[in-house]
């Protein structure tokens, strides 16, 4: 290794996950049986991605552990909230992800995983029933009570550092106003005032992490740190963010596929996405105003990488359509279909369909992984605020739009982004261009 500034990852490292359904127990489940030697972790790029480093005959490719410090899953900690108080294994067993074989050797591990009572406002997931919620009178009260969890889970599991991670249901859509989520003086003033139009229970999970000294990662599409009141707290507190919406399957694929549309200079006049789901996810999005904010985030994907203004010839008017619908006899084997109707020379059409059966929470347990370790690498080596270079992770990367910032979605250069940035870290030159 290089000289690098980065800490050392010392000690234990806590990651607490709010939400404990099927994705969540589907990362617990398979850190545990991987430090068991009885599964592998495939699909994490950093246990297996290689990185080049160094050109001609010093050229090397190395493991991003060989780069930088990374955490190593024994050091791991889990802990969670949720609405429901059924343990990490009630919880991995109900969700029907993984067979009850892959769950039992690590039972005991994950029956002491006992969900805190969960910060949570019915009116922002309205086919959510559980019990398990604290009774927090204000927005700022639910800020407290999530601090005192965050110190209480830190001191009692002897914890070095602590991750928040959200891997729970989607918020309905809070769009973003310039009077409470443009300066952090205002957010706080509104979580004091109980402004719950505006103040998503997400908010205070996250600012209660900032406060407490430990990085967030938002994995929905919710309006959470995605402000600039939040990249104001993550300055002020030196804290590194990353968000929003784990990207897994349908938003993954396109990501992959629309360079190759572009890159090739093929027209487009049309492209229809459209799912089935049947868990917890696939419930709460089912109600409009939750699924509005998932169609936002995953709209925004084309736009970035095939665009009307670089190539009016090719890009413009172009009709984009994406929808999900909830199916539970599928429970977490979600079904994607895209239909993609192209041109080509002299604009003879031809259409390309992908019929992606996936599982939901097998694509999004490794990223879960992979966003814990980094943004814990990340706050490690100073740095703080939007962690850019994990929008290889994210359907709908963070970005400064008040400074007019585009994100990107296009995968190649965000995986470029990604080496650059293990590079740097790990004492290297960032030595790829990203065009």
């Amino acid at each position: 290794m290089e000289q690098s500034n980065v800490k050392p990852a010392n000690g234990k490292l806590g990651i607490l996950v709010v939400g404990n359904g099927a994705v969540a127990t589907t990362f617990m489940t398979g850190v545990l049986m991987a430090r068991k030697g009885l599964s592998k972790p495939i699909g994490s790029m950093t246990q297996y991605d290689r990185i080049r480093i160094g050109k001609g005959e010093d050229k090397k490719y190395l493991k991003y552990s060989e780069i930088v410090p990374i955490a190593n899953l024994d050091d791991i900690v889990f802990g969670c909230w949720d609405v429901y108080p059924q343990n990490a294994y009630q919880s991995a067993v109900y969700a029907e992800v993984l067979k009850r074989s892959d769950i039992e050797p690590v039972r005991e591990e994950l029956e002491q995983i006992v969900p805190m009572k969960a910060a949570f406002d019915k009116n922002y997931a309205k086919r959510l029933d559980g019990d398990n919620v604290k009774d927090c009178k204000t927005r700022w009260e639910m800020v407290e009570a999530l601090r005192e969890d965050i110190r209480q889970f830190r001191e009692s599991r002897n914890c070095d550092r602590i991750v928040v991670l959200w891997a729970a249901s989607t918020e309905i859509y809070v769009p973003v106003n310039k009077d409470v989520h443009y300066s952090l003086s205002a957010l706080e003033a509104a979580m004091k005032a109980d402004d719950r139009e505006h103040v998503a229970p997400s908010m205070c999970y996250a600012y209660a992490a900032l406060a407490e000294g430990a990085p967030f990662v938002m994995g929905a599409p919710n309006t959470t740190v995605d402000i600039p009141a939040m990249w104001e707290m993550a300055e002020k507190t030196h804290m590194p963010i990353a968000g929003k919406d784990f990207k897994t399957g349908q938003t993954l694929v396109k990501s992959g596929f629309a360079p190759i549309i572009s890159t090739r200079c093929l027209g487009l006049d049309g492209w229809f996405s459209t799912n089935i789901l049947g868990n917890r996810d696939g419930l709460v999005l089912d109600e409009p105003d939750n699924f509005r904010t998932k169609e936002v985030s995953k709209l925004s994907t084309l736009e970035t990488i095939l665009k009307e203004d670089e190539q009016p010839d090719l890009y413009t008017g172009y009709y984009h359509k994406v929808r999900i619908n909830y199916y539970p006899p599928r429970n977490d084997n979600k079904e994607s279909w895209d239909n993609i109707d192209i041109f080509g020379w002299m604009g003879y059409p031809m259409q390309i369909k992908i019929n992606f059966l996936c599982r939901d929470s097998i694509l999004a347990a490794p990223v879960c992984l992979d966003l814990c370790l980094l943004i814990d690498l990340a706050a490690r080596a100073g740095k703080f605020g939007t962690q850019r270079f994990l929008s290889f992770f994210l359907k709908s990367p963070m970005h400064d739009y008040t400074q007019g910032e585009e994100a990107v979605n296009h995968l190649y250069r965000q995986h470029t982004m990604l080496r650059n940035a293990i590079r740097e870290m790990g004492g290297y030159e960032a030595d790829e261009e990203l065009d």
